[in-house]
């Protein structure tokens, strides 16, 4: 099964390691210093120009999507 993450960008439910509130996580140096260094590496994702609201962590890449931590977790059905 896939999850939607908007702007018909979709990832693989089994792939994915965790959804995360993009809001909590960047409050951490380790994690900014992570996501730009994807971001350098061009391995960061933005799945839609609104305003980002979640972090998603697959197995296959990282994505930055506009969609609540609560609506993707709803969508996928169990909780990450």
């Amino acid at each position: 099964m896939f999850l939607h993450l908007g702007s018909n960008v979709c990832a693989d439910k089994a792939d994915i390691i965790g959804i995360f509130d993009l809001d909590n996580v960047t409050v951490s140096a380790q994690t900014r210093n992570y996501l730009n260094a994807l971001e350098r590496d061009g391995k960061l994702i933005t799945v839609s120009t609104e305003l980002p609201k979640s972090l998603v962590v697959t197995s296959k890449g990282t994505y930055i999507s506009p969609i609540s931590v609560r609506t993707l977790i709803k969508r996928a059905g169990r909780p990450y």
